[in-house]
C-alpha cells in the first residue's frame, strides 16, 4: 500500500504540473519578445536573434556548441591542479584527471549521459563539479529541448511561401538561451532549496571528520549536493556528485526527497507532450503521446516491482523480496519507482544498485533503455524520439492500407522515412557492435565482476547505457581501461549527435512542405487506435532488434 501511495502521489504531482508547465514552455519557444538578460547574451555572443535558421545552420550550432563544450570541460579536468577548491584530490594522488578518463567524462556530460567511470569525491574538486559538470547538466538538457522544438516547428510550418522563410526551423541560440534562462534554471533553483529543506547537503567544505564507536576517525566528504542534485534530475542527467549517487544519504536522505527527485526527472519530459499539443494546435495529439509514455512506464514499473518482490533464491524469499543493493529507507517500491523512471528518461541516476536487481528486474531496466528511452524519455530527446517512432508507425499504417502516409498535415515520403530510420538504427548498431567487440576482445574477462549470463548483461547494459545517453550501470563491470573509456565515449557521441542530426534533417524536410488537408484516407492520429499503434511499434522495433541479446543475458538469468 505504501508503494501504491508513492506512485499515486507521483502521478498526481505530474498531473497538476502538466498543463501549466507545458503551456509555459510553449510560450517560451513562441514568444516574440526577448528578456533583458537574453538580449545581453545575444549582444555579447553577437547573435542575430531575429534570424531563423535552416536545419543545416541549426545543426551546425548544435555541433559547434557541443564541440566547444567538450574541449573546455576536458581542459578543466586536465588543469584541475591550477583550479581552486580542488582539495588536492585526483587519480593516482595527482589533481589532474588522466587523458582517457577526462575525454570520457567530457563527452559523457556534454552528451547528457553523465556516465561516470571514476569516484567523484576522490577525483574531482568542487570547481570542476560546479563550473564544469553542473553547467553541462543545464546546457546539454537545453540542447535536447531545442532539437525537440525544432522538430515540432517542422510539423507546424506551412512550407515555402515564395519568400526565403521556407524550411526554417527556428534559431538554435535563441532556443538554447530560453531553455536555460526561462525553464531549467528557475525550476532547478527552487528545487535545490526544497531539497536542502528535506536534508540534502549543500556545502563547499571538503569533508567533516567523525569519530566512530571504535575510536577511529573517518572523513565524510561534503559537496554542494543539493544544487547538483536538482539539476541532474531536472535535466535527466544523472551524474552524482558523490559515488553512491542518489543512494547516498547526503544526496537523497529520505522517502520525501526520493519522491521529489523522481518527480524532477519526469516532470519536463511529461510536460513536453502538452507543449507539443499546444504548438501543433491540437492538444489531443499531445495526450496520445502522453498515453503511450504513461502506458509503457506503468507496464515496466509493474514488471520491475513484481520481479523484485518475487525473486529466486531462499535468502531473498525469506527476506520478503530482493533487498540486496537497496536502501532500507526506500525499500522495494521506492527503488523500483526510481529504477523504471531513471532508465526510462535517460537520466541514469540510481538509488539502488542495478547490478543487484533480479534477472527479470535487471532485464526490465535494460529493455527500458533499449526502447530508445521514450517512457517518457529524456528532456527533449524523449519527445523527438517518440515523434520519430510515430512517423514510422504512420508509415507502416500507410503501407497496410495502400495510401500515402500523412502525419499532422505533412506527407511522409522516402526522404522523411530515411531520416527516421537513421535516427532509430544508430543506437542498436552501437549497442550490439560494441557489446560484441567487448566480449570478443581479449582481456574483457578481467573487467567482468561476474561470469555467465549476468556477466554478459553487465557488458550489454554498459553499451546500452552509453549509446542511449543514460549513464547508469551494472556496477560489476570495470570500465577504466582505454578500450572502454574510448569505446563508450564514441558510443555516447554518436548515440547523441547522429540521431539529433537525423531529427533536424527530418525537421527541415517537413518544414519545406506545404500542409495538406486531411482526406478520407488520412489515418486519425489523435485517438486510442493510434496510441496503440505507436506503442506497438516501440515494442516491436526493440523486440526484433534486441531479443537475441536479451535471451543471452537477463532472460537466461531470470530462467536459471
Amino acid at each position: 500500500m505504501a508503494g501504491l501511495a508513492q506512485a499515486a502521489a507521483l502521478v498526481a504531482l505530474l498531473a497538476v504540473t502538466w498543463k501549466p508547465l507545458g503551456d509555459w514552455m510553449a510560450r517560451v519557444y513562441t514568444d516574440t519578445r526577448h528578456w533583458r538578460i537574453e538580449r545581453f547574451v545575444y549582444r555579447i555572443c553577437r547573435i542575430d536573434a531575429a534570424s531563423p535558421q535552416r536545419w543545416t545552420t541549426y545543426a551546425a550550432g548544435v555541433l559547434g556548441f557541443s564541440f566547444v563544450s567538450i574541449v573546455l570541460l576536458y581542459l578543466m579536468q586536465r588543469l584541475q591542479a591550477f583550479l581552486p577548491l580542488g582539495f588536492g584530490r585526483g587519480t593516482d594522488g595527482a589533481t589532474s584527471v588522466s587523458p582517457a578518463m577526462a575525454f570520457n567524462t567530457a563527452v559523457s556530460f556534454v552528451t547528457n549521459t553523465n556516465w561516470q567511470s571514476y569516484v567523484p569525491e576522490q577525483v574531482l574538486g568542487h570547481t570542476v563539479q560546479m563550473a564544469g559538470l553542473t553547467v553541462q547538466n543545464v546546457v546539454s538538457a537545453a540542447v535536447g529541448m531545442a532539437v525537440a522544438v525544432a522538430l515540432v516547428r517542422g510539423f507546424v510550418s506551412h512550407g515555402a511561401t515564395g519568400d526565403d522563410e521556407g524550411g526554417r526551423i527556428g534559431n538554435f541560440w535563441v532556443d538554447l538561451t530560453r531553455g536555460v534562462v526561462r525553464i531549467l534554471l528557475p525550476i532547478a533553483a527552487v528545487a535545490a532549496i526544497v531539497l536542502v529543506a528535506t536534508g540534502v547537503v549543500q556545502s563547499l567544505r571538503s569533508g567533516v571528520d567523525v569519530t566512530t564507536v571504535d575510536g577511529s576517525v573517518h572523513t565524510l566528504p561534503l559537496a554542494p549536493a543539493a544544487s547538483q542534485e536538482a539539476v541532474k534530475e531536472l535535466g535527466t542527467n544523472g551524474g552524482g556528485i558523490l559515488n553512491a549517487n542518489s543512494a547516498h544519504p547526503f544526496e537523497n536522505p529520505n522517502p520525501l526527497s526520493n519522491l521529489l527527485e523522481i518527480f524532477l526527472l519526469l516532470v519536463v519530459p511529461v510536460a513536453l507532450t502538452r507543449t507539443f499539443g499546444v504548438l501543433v494546435g491540437r492538444v489531443r495529439q499531445g495526450v496520445v503521446l502522453l498515453s503511450v509514455m504513461g502506458g509503457l512506464w506503468a507496464l515496466f514499473l509493474a514488471a520491475t516491482w513484481l520481479a523484485e518482490l518475487h525473486p529466486n533464491g531462499p535468502a531473498a524469499l525469506a527476506a520478503g523480496g530482493a533487498m540486496e543493493g537497496k536502501e532500507v529507507r526506500f525499500g522495494i517500491p521506492g527503488s523500483a519507482l526510481f529504477v523504471v523512471s531513471t532508465t526510462g528518461t535517460s537520466t541514469g541516476a540510481v538509488n539502488a544498485t542495478h547490478d543487484s536487481l533480479t534477472g527479470a528486474g535487471g532485464g526490465v531496466a535494460l529493455l527500458n533503455m533499449l526502447l530508445g528511452e521514450v517512457a517518457p524519455g529524456g528532456v527533449g530527446s524523449g519527445l523527438y524520439g517518440l515523434l520519430v517512432l510515430a512517423v514510422v508507425a504512420v508509415f507502416l499504417a500507410g503501407l497496410m492500407v495502400g495510401r500515402t502516409p500523412e502525419y499532422l498535415g505533412k506527407k511522409l515520403g522516402r526522404r522523411e522515412i530515411t531520416y527516421a530510420a537513421v535516427s532509430i538504427l544508430v543506437m542498436p548498431a552501437f549497442v550490439l557492435i560494441g557489446a560484441g567487440l567487448a566480449i570478443a576482445l581479449p582481456g574483457t574477462a578481467d573487467a567482468l565482476g561476474n561470469d555467465g549470463a549476468h556477466g554478459f548483461s553487465e557488458v550489454l547494459y554498459a553499451w546500452a547505457s552509453a549509446a542511449n545517453n543514460n549513464g547508469s550501470a551494472f556496477g560489476g563491470l570495470t570500465v577504466t581501461s582505454d578500450f572502454f573509456q574510448a569505446g563508450l565515449g564514441l558510443a555516447m557521441l554518436f548515440g547523441r549527435f547522429v540521431p539529433m542530426l537525423a531529427v533536424l534533417a527530418l525537421a527541415g524536410s517537413l518544414a519545406r512542405q506545404r500542409r495538406v488537408p486531411a482526406g478520407a484516407g488520412t489515418l486519425p492520429t489523435d485517438g486510442p487506435l493510434f496510441a496503440g499503434l505507436v506503442g506497438g511499434t516501440v515494442l516491436l522495433v526493440s523486440a526484433l532488434t534486441f531479443f537475441p541479446a536479451l535471451a543471452l543475458g537477463p532472460i537466461a538469468e531470470a530462467l536459471s
